[in-house]
């Protein structure tokens, strides 16, 4: 469902300029989905940084795993991306391409290892594949009721946390050469490789997986695995592999908020274009635009990190990968609905096409959509990001009626084709 909802993702966004042109209310939609996809980039990117500094970090460096240690190190991470961004788009680059080297050796190695290395010193329970763990088995696999959902229905926000964010392709389409056949191929391609070695992945840990009850109570379960059946030396040398492959992620994510605040700044459709939309001329990157984007990301972090520490949460994770998961199910839905109500507005397709497969994806797309917000609807698990999404959004919507009413001529207004060349872009 992901890979279908990146097709229908990367038409939308392939066809901004135009829609923005042609659309007028439609694509005054469009731009309040824009302003969702910056709000869910901005706590992605906490989330992935968080993740590490709360779940492999700890165990990589020996330090205790708190919320106050977690924070200080994401607050670190995050500086570290943005000083990045600003000052070396080449070094930027470099690292997401080699990140994909590690991500596949690393991710893949340490599957086949995990799996050979606890078969060889029969560490391997295939047993817990099929066992809930430390949730009852009693009513594992209920729907839930009106305003709670069962431990299994739960299970799918797993995947749906995990394969996101391929429509990152399609956020820089415009620096891409031949973008009509490169971002599909990388979209999909990269959600057929996450979906199928991630599932792999997943499969050799809970088969060396050890004392589950144990492990549910760790703060960092992966990472004890990976130790415990590789020995400390092997396991921590993989563990510095995913580590980099989860910074290089934040990075990207970190990369795409500002170049959409930048793309949004520069067609006068975000607060403060006139700062924002500049391109700073000795680094050549949008350096207001990632400042500002650093600066909210600090504060979400603080948010959330403060939320975890004055409502003794053991961690504040829960949280983040919630707001990270529901906003772009609601991005994606809004992303479908628009596609479909407008695509036979929408010019040919070039360099790919659904086909006569476009009507049955659009509805397995919306029946999976609907089925992931539902899951959402246990308000006590998921208030918190309820409200960060609803006030969030509020603003978002305040600013577009605004927009609306003092300036419409920038909705309807066909935006400026790119930027500066070579100055916002992932290429040296």
């Amino acid at each position: 469902m992901s890979s279908v909802n990146g097709c229908l993702y990367h038409h939308w966004h392939l066809y901004y300029i135009w829609s923005s042109f042609k659309l007028g209310w439609t694509a005054g939609n469009l731009d309040l989905a824009y302003c969702h996809s910056f709000i869910f980039l901005i706590v992605d990117v906490v989330a992935v940084d968080y993740a590490v500094a709360a779940t492999v970090l700890p165990s990589l460096f020996n330090y205790a795993e708190t919320n106050q240690n977690a924070w200080l190190v994401t607050g670190i991470v995050i500086i570290i991306q943005m000083m990045l961004i600003i000052f070396s788009t080449l070094w930027s680059t470099r690292i997401n391409s080699a990140a994909v080297g590690t991500e596949i050796i690393g991710i893949v190695g340490l599957t086949l290892l995990l799996v050979i290395v606890g078969a060889a010193r029969s560490l391997l329970n295939v047993n817990h594949l099929f066992s809930t763990g430390v949730v009852p088995s009693a009513g594992y696999f209920n729907l839930g009721t009106l305003t709670s959902t069962g431990p299994f229905m739960l299970s799918f926000l797993l995947g749906a946390f995990t394969i996101v964010g391929f429509e990152a392709a399609a956020n820089l389409a415009e620096e891409t050469k031949e973008a009509h056949s490169v971002v599909p191929f990388a979209m999909w391609s990269s959600v057929v490789l996450s979906g199928v070695v991630g599932f792999a992945f997943l499969i050799a840990l809970n088969l060396a997986s050890g004392d589950i009850k144990a492990l549910s109570a760790s703060s960092t379960p992966v990472a004890n695995i990976v130790t415990q059946t590789l020995g400390i030396v092997v396991g921590d040398i993989f563990l510095v592999l995913v580590t980099f492959s989860i910074f290089a992620c934040g990075l990207v994510i970190f990369i795409t908020a500002t170049r959409l605040v930048w793309a949004m700044s520069r067609d006068e459709r975000f607060p403060g274009y006139q700062l924002f939309r500049q391109v700073n001329v000795r680094t050549r990157t949008p350096l207001a635009a990632t400042l500002f984007a650093g600066l909210l990301i600090e504060v979400v972090l603080a948010v959330f990190a403060g939320l975890g520490i004055f409502a003794n949460q053991t961690s504040p994770l829960n949280y983040l990968f919630s707001a990270a998961t529901l906003l772009p199910a609601i991005i994606y839905l809004a992303t479908v609905i628009l596609y479909a109500s407008a695509r036979h507005k929408l010019p040919p397709a070039r360099g790919f096409s659904l086909g006569a497969f476009e009507v049955p994806i659009i509805i397995l797309a919306l029946v999976w959509l609907l089925f992931e917000l539902a899951i959402f609807r246990d308000t006590l698990l998921f208030a918190e990001p309820w409200i960060y999404s609803l006030i969030m959004f509020g603003l978002g919507l305040i600013y577009f009626v605004w927009l609306l009413v003092t300036r419409p001529y920038v909705l309807s207004t066909p935006p400026q084709e790119g930027g500066e060349p070579g100055t916002v872009g992932t290429r040296g």
